[in-house]
């Protein structure tokens, strides 16, 4: 089954659909995204290596999870469905910012997103879907600054942006 994602404008007013696919090809069209970074306790992220398999970024680090709200599906709801689907889990979520980003892969797939942020806590054991993640782990903001600095390439675009975003 071919999946649609959401086209906005830079006010994120939708404008159409379009194959997912489809959307990320030709320099890319704008779309709806969300990304979700989840909190423990002791206040560290949540942070998983995207799957080998994923079309675009495989194998690098990133935030708890993202992905593309389904036409007329809310942001919030697409959220928790795929914090569900991809860390196997849900929590309460806050939504914190909005950001618009563009760039071109390797692979010849661009992604230009209007991408929603929301944070959430949880104190449990993740239950990761491994055709979404490859591994997980729990990182306090020291060691992940410290990481990405010495390791940008490890970790995906659109995580460096949002964290950036986020510590201000």
């Amino acid at each position: 089954m071919e999946e649609k994602i959401i086209l906005v404008d830079e006010n994120d007013n939708k404008i159409g659909t379009e194959e997912k696919i489809k959307a990320h090809r030709n320099g890319g069209k704008l779309h709806r995204a969300i990304s979700v970074l989840v909190f423990n306790p002791k206040e560290e992220m949540l942070l998983q290596r995207r799957a080998k398999i994923k079309y675009h970024c495989p194998g690098l680090w990133s935030n708890t999870c993202c992905s593309h709200p389904r036409p007329g599906e809310k942001t919030i709801d697409a959220a928790h469905r795929r914090l569900k689907e991809e860390m196997g889990f849900d929590c309460h979520l806050k939504k914190v910012f909005d950001f618009i980003y563009k760039v071109d892969f390797d692979n010849g797939l661009f992604e230009w997103e209007f991408d929603h942020f929301f944070i959430g806590e949880f104190g449990g054991q993740p239950n990761p879907d491994p055709k979404e993640v490859e591994e997980y782990k729990w990182v306090s903001r020291k060691e992940l600054k410290r990481d990405i600095k010495k390791n940008p390439q490890d970790y995906t675009y659109w995580f460096k942006l949002a964290l950036k975003k986020f510590e201000k």
